[in-house]
């Protein structure tokens, strides 16, 4: 009888392994129930997808990163610091323009999300959403709507706008983050908005911090539902994938909440298959402390 009942028990655990390692791939079914405590194989895909940010950096420089301040910008470009004058006016006609990097660009985006036109935060990386935003502002105010910003842009965009603020150059999220949906208002939530596409940790209805959050594809989804996590391993690597998964934390099957190295350098140019990527490693570490087995997780839409 005992040698039965070890049979079974060893039966049991290679089933729910077994069941792991294929639930970040393709889903056929929608579980929005709690959570299984079995491993992971989810990893980032590498497929690209269409990018639902296009400011941030292009794909393929494996020094992307959303919060980069390394200028690349033009070499007849005469960037200013964070701190710039409002009432400064460079010399050169210039000044910035699609494909830039640099922390000029990431002032100008701050004083354009003062104007409201733009929605998301500073990357400091000159792309579409910027290109439109300064062709909205110069259609406005009279001025030639090329989409690049020369000296007589500049100055009436400072003009208009205030010193930008730390906090309005380097926000906690790319992303402005959702309003939480109702079940992350009690106890201790991950509260992640596909909406917004961010993760805010809360206790008690309170935001504890913020980050940029990324799901899988349309063929891979992330499940929605109300889940609990089942396990943490801070060291993890898909058992399909073979990719590493750092800080992941297990909330239903085999999907969970992990960094994505991918994430990091890609944006939103690719997908998971199924779990929930997180591209700031240092949140996430400080997040993996603080979250306890049993904690609720909601996504959302």
């Amino acid at each position: 009888m005992h040698r039965q009942r070890v049979l079974a028990r060893t039966l049991g655990l290679a089933t729910a392994v077994a069941l792991a390692a294929t639930a970040c791939g393709s889903q056929k079914t929608e579980n929005t129930g709690s959570a299984s405590t079995a491993p992971s194989a989810s990893a980032a895909v590498t497929t690209p997808e269409s990018s639902p940010s296009s400011d941030d950096k292009p794909a393929g420089d494996p020094s992307a990163s959303p919060s980069a301040s390394a200028s690349s910008a033009s070499p007849s470009a005469s960037p200013s610091s964070s701190a710039s004058s409002p009432s400064a006016s460079p010399s050169v006609k210039a000044v910035m323009a699609n494909g830039d990097d640099s922390e000029q660009v990431r002032e100008l985006q701050a004083r354009l999300k003062q104007l409201k036109l733009m929605s998301v935060a500073p990357t400091g990386f000159y792309g579409s959403k910027t290109t439109a935003a300064v062709k909205s502002f110069q259609s406005r105010n009279g001025l030639t709507a090329s989409g690049s910003v020369d000296a007589e842009t500049w100055k009436k965009i400072q003009g208009l706008t205030k010193k930008p603020t730390a906090d309005e150059l380097r926000p906690p999220t790319v992303n402005e983050v959702d309003a939480p949906d109702p079940r992350c208002m009690t106890g201790r939530v991950m509260c992640i908005s596909k909406e917004s596409r961010t993760l805010a940790w809360m206790i008690d209805g309170k935001v504890v911090s913020t980050m940029d959050v990324r799901f899988g594809s349309e063929n891979t989804p992330t499940r929605e539902g109300v889940f609990d996590v089942g396990w943490k391993a801070k060291e993890w690597t898909s058992t399909i994938y073979h990719t590493p998964m750092p800080y992941a934390m297990f909330f239903s099957g085999g999907q969970a909440v992990h960094y994505s190295a991918d994430f990091a350098a890609r944006g939103y140019s690719g997908a998971s298959h199924g779990c929930v990527n997180v591209r700031d490693k240092a949140k996430l570490s400080k997040l993996f402390d603080d979250v306890k087995v049993g904690d609720k997780v909601v996504v959302y839409w």
